[in-house]
C-alpha cells in the first residue's frame, strides 16, 4: 500500500495479522470452539477505547465495525463503565421474575418515552435481537389471534428458529437448518440500485405494494396476517434504504387489513441513522419495535416496545426469560441513552455519514468497481461490482478489499445478499481525525485491489 507511515496518528501495526500471540490463541480457538462462529479478523482483542481496538500483539486498529453496530457510544465509554462498577456493588442478578429491580422499570420508562409515537407504550426486556424478534411475533399473534407473519427478501432478523425463518439469506444463515417455522412469508423489498433500467423509485414501490394485494388474494388473506416485520434500513441485506413512500405504503396496508407493523431497529436504533430510531425518517409509528445491539454499549440486552394494549395481550408468565433485562444491561442502557442525548450523537451520525459519502462518491469517479454508495446517517455502504454498467456483484474483490484494510489497521465488514457490500458502522464517538485516517486506509485498499480505469 502506498501510504506514508508518518501520517498515521492512531493506527499502529506492529505485526502482520495474525501476530505471534494471536496465532497461539487461534490454535486454541480451533481446537476448542466449533468452526461455525465466524470471525472478521484472525486476531484477539486486548483493549478497546472509543473507536480504537488493540489486539494481543499490540496492533491498534480504527474500528469501522463497532461489534456489528453494537457500539454507537464506542468501546468502554467511561460513563457506562462507571455505572456498571456501581451496580456490581449492589447486586448482579436477582432475576426480574423473582425479585424486581428499579433499573428495569427506569429503562422501560425511558424507551416508552423515546420511541416514536405519543400513545401509551410498554416495554419488555430480553437478551438478544433475535429473542426480541421472537417475542414480538408471539405478542403480535397473541393480540391479533392470527398466525401468518410477513418479512422481506434480504431481511435479517436473527438466528433462532422464528427469527431465522424470517431471515432471507440462505448461506450462511439458513443452509441445512430447516424445516423452518410455518406461516412465515416473504415479500420483495425495494433495491433501487438493482431495479430494471428506466424504472423509477415510485414504480418500484408501486409494484411491490401491489404484490401484497395479489398475495392476499392468492396465498393468505390479509385478515389472517398477524404482522409485517421490516428493517427500516436493511442491515445484513446490504444497507438498502427504502423511500418514505414505500414505508408509508406498507403502514397503509397494515391499517387496511388490521395487521401489526413490527419495526426491527436492532441495527438502526440509538442514533445510527441520524435519528434516535430510523422509523422517524419515514413519519411512521410502528405498533411494535425491537431493539438491541447499541442499546447498552455491547452488553447483552434487547427490548420490545409497543402499544400498551398489544404488549398486555400475553398473560402472566407467557413472555419473559431468566436473564432478560439484566441489571447490568439496564444500567448500561440508561447511560447510553444519556450519552445519546447529551452528546447529540444522532447529529454526529449525520456528519459521519456525509464524510463517508463524500469520500466514496469522489472515488467512484476514479475506479470502475464502486457501483453504489448508500448512507442514512452513519449507516454507510459501498457496493462493489465488476462493471458499473452490468452491475455484476464482485464478491471476490470485496473480500480482497476487506483483507487489505484489515492488514493496514481498519476493522471493517462486508454485507449484502451477494456479499459485495462494504458496510461502515464506526462508533458515533469517533473523532474526525480517526474517521479520516480510517477512510484513507479503506480508499487505498480499494485502489490497491482494483483497476483505476472505468470501463467504457
Amino acid at each position: 500500500m502506498d501510504r506514508n507511515p508518518k501520517q498515521t496518528k492512531y493506527i499502529d501495526m506492529k505485526t502482520a495479522i495474525p501476530g505471534p500471540q494471536a496465532q497461539v490463541l487461534l490454535e486454541r480457538r480451533m481446537a476448542n470452539i466449533p468452526r461455525g462462529p465466524f470471525n472478521t479478523l484472525p486476531t484477539f482483542a486486548a483493549k478497546g477505547e472509543g473507536a480504537l481496538l488493540t489486539d494481543v500483539d499490540g496492533n491498534t486498529f480504527i474500528d469501522f465495525a463497532g461489534a456489528i453496530g453494537s457500539l454507537n457510544v464506542g468501546h468502554c465509554p467511561p460513563k457506562v463503565v462507571e455505572a456498571l462498577k456501581a451496580q456490581l456493588d449492589q447486586y448482579l442478578h436477582p432475576c426480574f421474575h423473582v425479585m424486581m429491580y428499579e433499573p428495569y422499570v427506569a429503562l422501560a420508562e425511558k424507551l416508552n418515552a423515546l420511541t416514536p409515537g405519543d400513545h401509551k407504550k410498554k416495554t419488555i426486556f430480553l437478551n438478544s435481537g433475535a429473542e426480541a424478534v421472537e417475542n414480538a411475533v408471539k405478542i403480535a399473534r397473541k393480540y391479533t389471534g392470527r398466525r401468518a407473519v410477513i418479512s422481506f427478501e434480504r431481511g435479517f432478523h436473527g438466528r433462532t428458529y422464528m427469527a431465522m425463518s424470517l431471515t432471507s439469506k440462505v448461506k450462511p444463515y439458513k443452509n441445512g437448518f430447516g424445516p423452518f417455522a410455518p406461516d412465515t412469508y416473504k415479500m420483495p423489498y425495494p433495491y433501487y440500485y438493482r431495479a430494471p433500467s428506466g424504472m423509477s423509485r415510485d414504480e418500484v414501490d408501486d409494484q411491490i405494494l401491489q404484490k401484497f394485494e395479489d398475495f392476499f388474494l392468492a396465498e393468505v388473506p390479509g385478515e389472517e396476517v398477524a404482522a409485517i416485520i421490516l428493517e427500516p434500513v436493511q442491515g445484513e441485506g446490504g444497507f438498502v434504504i427504502p423511500t418514505v413512500r414505500f414505508i408509508q405504503g406498507v403502514k397503509a396496508l397494515c391499517e387496511k387489513y388490521g395487521i401489526l407493523l413490527i419495526a426491527d431497529e436492532v441495527q438502526t436504533g440509538f442514533g445510527r441513522t441520524g435519528k434516535n430510531f430510523a422509523m422517524e425518517h419515514y413519519g411512521v409509528v410502528p405498533d411494535l419495535m425491537t431493539m438491541s445491539k447499541s442499546i447498552a454499549a455491547g452488553l447483552p440486552i434487547s427490548a420490545v416496545t409497543g402499544r400498551a394494549e398489544i404488549m398486555d395481550a400475553p398473560g402472566i408468565g407467557e413472555i419473559g426469560g431468566t436473564y432478560g433485562g439484566s441489571p447490568l444491561g439496564c444500567v448500561a442502557a440508561l447511560k447510553v441513552i444519556e450519552m445519546l442525548e447529551e452528546e447529540r450523537l444522532a447529529e454526529r451520525a449525520v456528519s459521519i455519514g456525509s464524510a463517508v459519502s463524500e469520500r466514496f462518491l469522489l472515488l467512484q469517479q476514479e475506479v470502475g468497481c464502486i457501483g453504489d454508495v448508500r448512507t442514512l446517517g452513519a449507516m454507510s455502504a459501498i457496493e462493489l461490482v465488476k462493471n458499473p454498467v452490468t452491475k455484476v456483484p464482485d464478491k471476490e474483490l470485496t473480500t480482497r478489499v476487506l483483507q487489505e484494510a484489515h492488514q493496514h489497521g481498519v476493522i471493517v465488514m462486508g454485507a449484502g445478499i451477494y456479499s459485495n457490500v462494504i458496510r461502515i458502522l464506526s462508533p458515533l464517538v469517533i473523532t474526525n481525525e480517526q474517521l479520516a485516517e480510517g477512510l484513507d486506509v479503506l480508499e487505498q485498499a480499494v485502489k490497491a485491489c482494483t483497476s483505476k480505469n472505468i470501463p467504457s
